[in-house]
């Protein structure tokens, strides 16, 4: 029987099988097929029954059923999810992916801060593991697919692997992140960064409190989490994994519009993230005069004009940046503003050329408080995260797993960053991108097809298995 197959031959082999099976004669027979088949080194469908793709096909409508289940534990009405890091629905969302892991037959763990880690123990268990995964938080109002395509895929993945016969000669490891937004403490991929062993964000968490004055500690020991205050077990040693592959919608319009539907990321940009405060003296829209106005609203627009045009001077289309936060006091249609308050996020896939942009904006910043007379009384970067690079047997091992099941592909840079970034710490890593309607996310409108979520799994578990033989 398939189920009983257990494959343990050494990576070379297995490509040169690989590539045997790419010469088959075209009998209309499915390319998953032919793949496994060169995997275990056995016909297939001399031992089916008459539908081959049984024992093989993503389970594309138990999937769909599985966001859908995963979307209903929100804070908000569907179509839009709200689920915020430790809520009720985060902890029910936690308990279903948990479960699920368990019925796929991994053993699940959880660590102080509640990444959760689902493992499928190889033929030599004492080698480091592959791992993918991503989230399943969600910002207020978003959709049903960002991050959780990278966790449910993962599962399904495994399942794909499983039901073939294949059996890994590493451990195969999915790991869901807890609180890739920063929605409710403010820090960004916070279970990666931990997980990476960023000491800073640790000790921040110490004194960090939401909205609701609620500390971090007090949000996760809610949640059950009591032993989150030992925040350093949570972290691990660089090669704790052999490589991570994260799966994820594209979150932008690309792949979409070029018909294309497998993405290999080879790079993911990493922001900058900088407050900016102006203070003038305001006064009376219609009593002051102009040349004696020191207004501290058009301080800042025209620093938002200035982001702008550094980043196009930039001379790079991977240089991005946003005034996404733009605050005026006493916001008054009939006062002058006393203080203004921006936010601004840059981004770029080379960390130079975005800290350059950075340096431009901090000098132009100086030169409009001097020249419209107003304080500068904050500029401050909040964040500075350094860009990942995929490795490159990872690309190779996506990009013929993509050949192989005859889908096209494109390299591409992530433009959104992710727990990747993180992980790059720890291993070697890269990501799979799928087309997304729109290029929407983090709206009610965020879609992928399940076709495209198909392949994507398709590629996911062909990569988790070539991988894991390494």
């Amino acid at each position: 029987m398939i189920s009983r197959f257990s494959i343990a031959l050494p990576f070379c082999f297995i490509l040169c099988l690989i590539h045997v099976s790419s010469a088959y004669e075209d009998d209309g027979k499915d390319p998953t097929i032919k793949t496994m088949e060169a995997f275990s080194g056995y016909p297939i469908h001399e031992h089916v029954s008459p539908d081959p793709l049984s024992s093989l096909s993503v389970d594309t409508q138990g999937l769909q059923k599985q966001f859908d289940e995963l979307a209903s534990f929100s804070d908000s009405p569907a179509p839009s999810v709200t689920r915020i890091l430790y809520s009720e629905n985060d902890v029910l969302g936690r308990r279903y992916i948990k479960n699920l892991m368990s019925l796929s037959g991994l053993s699940v763990r959880e660590d102080a801060i509640g990444n959760i880690f689902g493992r499928w123990n190889g033929d030599e268990p004492e080698l480091a593991a592959v791992s993918t995964g991503s989230h399943t938080d969600a910002i207020p109002y978003s959709g049903k697919y960002d991050g959780v395509l990278g966790v449910l895929g993962a599962i399904e993945a495994i399942n794909v692997l499983k039901r073939s016969g294949f059996k890994p000669k590493r451990p195969l490891e999915v790991i869901m992140f807890t609180s890739e937004e920063p929605t409710r403490f403010g820090i960004s991929c916070l279970g990666s960064r931990l997980m990476a062993g960023i000491k800073e964000h640790a000790e921040l968490l110490k004194n960090t409190v939401d909205n609701q004055n609620i500390s971090f500690f007090d949000a996760a020991k809610a949640a059950g989490y009591s032993n989150v205050e030992n925040l350093s077990s949570a972290f691990l040693n660089k090669g704790s994994y052999s490589a991570f592959v994260e799966l994820h919608i594209e979150q932008g319009p690309i792949l979409e519009e070029e018909a294309i539907p497998i993405g290999v990321v080879t790079a993911i940009a990493a922001p900058a993230s900088i407050k900016v405060d102006f203070e003038g003296n305001g006064g009376h829209a219609g009593a002051a005069l102009m040349p004696t106005r020191n207004d501290a609203g058009l301080a800042a627009a025209e620093l938002a004009l200035a982001v702008e045009k550094h980043v196009l001077d930039s001379g790079s289309i991977d240089t991005v940046g946003t005034v996404g936060i733009l605050d005026l006091h006493p916001g008054a249609i009939n006062s002058i503003p006393s203080k203004s308050h921006l936010e601004i996020d840059t981004r770029d896939i080379d960390e130079k050329r975005r800290n350059t942009v950075v340096e431009k904006i901090h000098q132009s910043a100086l030169s409009i408080s001097n020249k419209r007379r107003v304080m500068l009384s904050q500029f401050k970067i909040i964040n500075q995260d350094p860009p990942a690079s995929s490795e490159e047997f990872i690309i190779k091992a996506a990009e013929s797993s993509a050949r192989e099941l005859n889908l096209p592909y494109k390299k591409m840079i992530s433009r959104a960053y992710h727990d990747s970034l993180f992980m790059a710490r720890i291993s070697p890593m890269a990501m799979i991108f799928v087309p997304c309607y729109k290029g929407y996310s983090h709206k009610p409108e965020e879609y992928a097809s399940p076709e495209a979520i198909t392949d994507g799994v398709k590629v996911l578990a062909l990569t988790l298995a070539k991988l894991s033989t390494q």
